[in-house]
């Protein structure tokens, strides 16, 4: 407990430093890897989704209320994971949005990741436009070309430039919140049993890694799916029968998710074993989120099964809607809407990615290893 604690109270002291501007001027005087480059959905959006036509989109306020620059499309109040993460890099600025991003940004990574984003192209068709994993790693393809450019098209120096960046892969969520378990707009719950669907998505995560991989990335962090049947969104769905249960939880959603995370596991040891000069490390985002969830006091949270903002049952029904009130101390919440984890929180799941000890929760070793690997 004293351990937790401890953590908490460095994360509290993290979220101090980062969540105002002078956080840009701290740090190390150059970061620890020349890139960071983030793949992914909303958890780690930053603004791709803000100019396409789709639900999946949150540059409007409270999103953001707690975020120097306002409402950037970021999904929760304040930081992201990744946005702390490039901190603890060293990074001294936000890795932009791909949408954004100018010619001068390549160099130090970009952000790929998408809002509704899924390892299967028709993920997330059911909120609008969004840019699926394929997409993302072309979009990589691309900026992996200009980098050649950029040395002057000496692809060994970009090449080896690139194998020095570090690359954040997280996906899975929507491709079970967004797909499998929505059967009223998708069949592949009734075509394929869970353990068939996790192999597929898995078969096509391995050769969009393997592209990756070939256009040069070697340092590959892994991000596996959390218990999304405990977030709000699946608390309010299943609040009529919690009555006769002990855990309110979707634990349905909790196994298949955890068929999907075995077999990442299994896809990073065997790329170790099989791709020279790779190193890939798997975050164990399941059980980071079920430490926190299951020792809340400890990490310092009183809130830990409704948003701070939405609508309905555990605020969980409708996401944060726009002009809306939220909670007033974000502090104390775990989740910000229905579907993302408050600043506080993310600043502790980034910092166990970082730096944790425990290869329950990152295998087999940290970022910050990794970084220096």
């Amino acid at each position: 407990m004293k351990t937790m604690l401890a953590q908490f109270i460095l994360a509290l002291n993290l979220l101090q430093a980062i969540t105002s501007r002078a956080w840009f001027l701290s740090g190390q005087a150059q970061p620890q890897v020349p890139c960071l480059f983030i793949f992914g959905d909303s958890l780690v959006d930053n603004g791709n989704n803000n100019n396409i036509l789709t639900l999946a989109r949150a540059n409007y306020r409270p999103y953001g209320i707690d975020f120097t620059e306002g409402s950037s499309g970021r999904f929760t109040n304040g930081l992201t994971t990744v946005d702390v993460l490039a901190q603890l890099l060293g990074f001294r600025s936000f890795i932009p949005p791909y949408a954004a991003a100018q010619r001068s940004d390549i160099s130090k990574g970009l952000n790929f990741a998408s809002g509704a984003a899924g390892i299967r192209d028709e993920t997330g068709n059911n909120l609008g436009d969004h840019y699926p994993l394929a997409q993302q790693v072309n979009h990589f393809r691309d900026t992996a070309t200009m980098m050649t450019r950029m040395f002057r098209g000496n692809t060994t120096r970009a090449t080896e430039y690139l194998g020095k960046c570090i690359y954040y892969m997280g996906l899975g969520s929507n491709d079970y919140l967004n797909n499998y378990f929505m059967p009223t707009m998708y069949s592949t719950s009734r075509e394929y049993s869970p353990s068939t669907y996790s192999a597929l998505l898995l078969q096509d995560y391995s050769r969009q890694l393997s592209e990756m991989y070939d256009l040069g990335a070697r340092k590959m962090v892994i991000v596996g799916v959390g218990q999304i049947g405990c977030i709000p969104y699946e608390l309010a769905r299943n609040n009529n029968n919690r009555s006769n249960k002990k855990d309110p939880c979707n634990e349905e959603i909790n196994k298949a998710v955890s068929i999907f995370n075995t077999g990442l596991l299994r896809m990073v040891n065997r790329f170790n074993a099989q791709l020279p000069n790779a190193k890939f490390i798997y975050l164990n985002t399941f059980e980071s989120s079920k430490d926190v969830a299951s020792n809340a006091t400890a990490y310092g949270f009183n809130v830990v099964d409704k948003g701070c903002c939405g609508v309905g049952r555990n605020n969980g029904q409708i996401t944060c809607l726009p002009f809306q009130t939220p909670c007033e101390d974000r502090s104390r919440y775990l989740f910000w809407d229905a579907f993302h984890p408050t600043e506080v929180a993310n600043v502790i799941y980034a910092r166990k990615a970082y730096d944790s000890s425990s290869t329950s929760e990152v295998y087999p070793m940290n970022i910050r290893r990794l970084a220096m690997a």
